[in-house]
């Protein structure tokens, strides 16, 4: 069973995610919260598998709440599930940590199949996602741009995992290292590629031909 937290400041919402998600029989719905503030508190408390997340809510927005619980350090994976376009929102849940996006408006066909990408180690991201993580300015000429071969097999495995949207910890887990050495090999990736931020990396990923998104799995 995946166990899941539903952040969604209306409680009709939240009822009908419940509702949904609990009658596939494949998911337990360990905790509800009505703001960014209680989510951290009982991701950090429960430690769900996934956390559904809400952008628009008062006091603390979802995407601060995303950064905060990214920062707890645990093995959850953030869902974003909103109203929101991505054009606008997409790029900054992604910086804040976010694993994947999905629009409120298909999740009653789409929302298992995002949570099941997300607990394989999958990123879940809108078609357009390619685009939207462009850099506003042309890139050039894109021979010129450093790819995949100027990395060693253990750097490449590190973003490809990173760009999925694993943790530290998990990364280390898949590639049988410690944190420490992973983290290095991430590091040396990002210098290699002239990279900083995850919206970066994913970009890449998905450029390069690592990741996937929504649609073309």
């Amino acid at each position: 069973m995946v166990r899941v937290l539903l952040v969604d400041d209306h409680n009709v919402v939240r009822a009908g995610l419940r509702a949904l998600l609990e009658s596939t029989g494949r998911v337990d719905v360990a905790g509800e919260a009505s703001s960014g503030e209680e989510a951290v508190d009982k991701a950090r408390t429960l430690e769900p598998d996934i956390v559904l997340m809400d952008l628009a809510m008062p006091g603390m927005a979802g995407v601060e709440a995303t950064r905060r619980i990214t920062e707890l350090g645990l093995d959850t994976k953030i869902l974003v599930l909103t109203i929101h376009d991505e054009d606008e929102f997409l790029v900054p849940a992604l910086n804040a940590g976010a694993a994947g996006f999905l629009n409120k408006s298909v999740a009653d066909t789409d929302l298992m199949g995002a949570i099941e990408a997300l607990v394989r180690g999958h990123s879940y991201l809108p078609r357009r996602a390619a685009a939207l993580l462009a850099p506003g300015e042309a890139r050039g000429n894109p021979s010129r741009d450093p790819g995949l071969e100027v990395l060693s097999s253990r750097e490449r495995t590190a973003v490809d995992l990173y760009a999925q949207g694993f943790s530290t910890r998990e990364m280390a887990a898949e590639m049988v290292l410690s944190p420490k050495t992973v983290e290095g090999y991430l590091a040396r990736a990002k210098t290699k590629l002239g990279l900083h931020t995850r919206r970066e990396i994913v970009r890449f990923a998905l450029e390069a031909g690592l990741l996937q998104a929504k649609g073309e799995r």
